[in-house]
């Protein structure tokens, strides 16, 4: 860095540049989706972690799947209203770090956990005799923690690198929060160190799992055309069919935010294309597994009811209780 440089020690994120009349529909549109997101989340979890219908090692990969995405949602939303309302907000180089390193965080820990949730649905569906053997707590607690250590590793390692770059000059960063490629880009020191092991962390990470689930569902694929009936072939399709939709949806996203050419696309489309898989992509996914799975859908009737039950035998006792008093 020059001497006669000025260090940058903070950064204004842009956001959507001048929304004239649309910045609070914007804004509330993005706040209501974010607490359904929440709340769709916080269903699941209660739901798996309380009731003993929901014990299957596939919804136990659900619950962490949801805390990825409540993680997800919780790092960037906060600070994008803000960016809405205030057209741009200041972050200073430490939070823009963090915010970096709990984005990169979550999602690559769902790329893992929806690995895994293949796997799961592999062994369901091919091995179902051994499916309860391989499949125990030991191992789903090793593949969970396994998941999250690997990438908090990994992001630490990056989050660390960018601590030590130096930024002078411009501090504008057109984006809603803190992705690598715009902070590199203000950068004035030689980043190619950190862009050579980011690419040598992360694709492993995209990559493999996303061949690991085509692979894992080809297999599937093959062994349900051999089932004789058509009732056992829906039933065994219906098991795996939520889990589908959600990697269909979480990679059909990533690629199109990250994989595909950015020459040609104006910077509002990254923008637009962001905002869905940070926003709208966790928000899908608990409505994916409660619409489309029926015993989720039979637990949450059930606890309704049961809560609902107990109310009113409880405000029937206050009530006798009241009328038998003095």
């Amino acid at each position: 860095m020059k001497k006669n440089q000025t260090l940058v020690i903070e950064f204004f994120l842009l956001g959507f540049g001048s929304l004239h009349s649309f910045e609070i529909p914007l804004f509330l549109l993005c706040l209501l989706v974010y607490i359904l997101c929440l709340v769709g989340n916080l269903m699941i979890i209660i739901l798996v972690t309380s009731s003993h219908l929901l014990e299957s090692p596939m919804y136990f990969f659900l619950c962490h799947l949801s805390v990825c995405d409540m993680l997800l949602t919780t790092d960037i939303v906060p600070s994008l209203l803000r960016v809405i309302l205030r057209n741009g907000i200041v972050l200073s180089f430490p939070e823009c770090i963090t915010q970096y390193q709990f984005f990169g965080a979550s999602t690559g820990t769902e790329c893992l956990l929806l690995t895994v949730m293949s796997y799961d649905r592999y062994l369901a569906i091919c091995h179902p005799l051994s499916y309860v053997q391989i499949m125990g707590i030991r191992l789903r607690n090793h593949l969970v923690a396994g998941s999250w250590a690997l990438i908090f590793a990994m992001t630490s390692i990056i989050a660390v690198m960018m601590s030590r770059l130096n930024f002078c000059g411009e501090n504008i960063i057109d984006h809603f929060f803190c992705d690598l490629v715009p902070i590199l880009q203000l950068s004035c020191s030689d980043t190619q160190l950190l862009q050579t092991i980011n690419l040598i962390l992360t694709t492993p990470v995209t990559v493999l799992p996303f061949m690991a689930i085509i692979v894992s569902y080809v297999r599937i694929a093959a062994v349900i055309v051999k089932i004789p009936t058509v009732t056992g072939r829906q039933k065994a399709f219906s098991t795996c069919s939520s889990h589908l939709t959600v990697v269909s949806i979480y990679y059909v996203s990533l690629i199109a935010m990250y994989l595909v050419p950015t020459s040609g696309r104006s910077v509002t489309a990254l923008k637009i294309l962001s905002l869905i898989y940070t926003v709208v992509t966790p928000f899908l996914n608990p409505l994916v597994y409660t619409l489309r799975n029926q015993e989720i859908k039979a637990t949450f009737m059930k606890t309704v009811c049961l809560k609902w039950k107990n109310r009113k035998i409880k405000f029937m006792e206050t009530g006798m209780a009241r009328s038998e008093g003095p």
